[in-house]
């Protein structure tokens, strides 16, 4: 049982008040407010969607076989290399001189290639490509020694 003494002192002014009625105008404003919020919530959901199911085109049966061309920096120098593929077999055409690799398709988009002759250490090591996307006429692809996780990327344009 507390003792008024005890009681904390209460003065008029800490009663709560009903709360006061909107106008017609505060209400307008929240409405237009949460209909804004709503719809910046939906339309950035709608684009994450757009965005998440985005998948590149890979048309990887086109490019099995053919004449392509690949354009790397090698030194600070814009290097071009040719190369024909057919069946099982890769000839690559670089600074005038030709190397024969054998070509073993994992998947439909992608394939080891091993030099069938190499004259250093290095070039006994295979190579494994991976196509990432195509267009009508060219594809941008993933290689890489086999084993080692360090990759690039380049991109090869078919001219036959």
């Amino acid at each position: 049982m507390m003792t008024a003494a005890l009681r904390p002192l209460r003065s008029p002014m800490d009663r709560q008040l009903p709360p006061k009625p909107r106008s017609d105008y505060e209400i307008s404003v929240l409405i237009r407010y949460f209909v804004t919020m709503f719809s910046r919530f939906l339309c950035a959901g709608c684009l994450v969607l757009m965005v998440s199911c985005y998948e590149a085109q890979r048309d990887c049966q086109v490019f099995k076989e053919g004449t392509f061309e690949f354009t790397a920096q090698l030194d600070g120098e814009e290097v071009t290399t040719t190369f024909v593929r057919q069946g099982d077999i890769e000839i690559d055409y670089f600074q005038g001189k030709s190397d024969t690799s054998a070509v073993r398709w994992i998947n439909s988009c992608e394939y080891i290639v091993r030099k069938l002759n190499p004259k250093s250490k290095s070039e006994e090591k295979s190579i494994h490509m991976k196509i990432l996307s195509t267009t009508a006429d060219s594809y941008t692809f993933e290689y890489g020694i086999v084993g080692s996780s360090n990759k690039s990327k380049g991109t090869a344009i078919k001219i036959k």
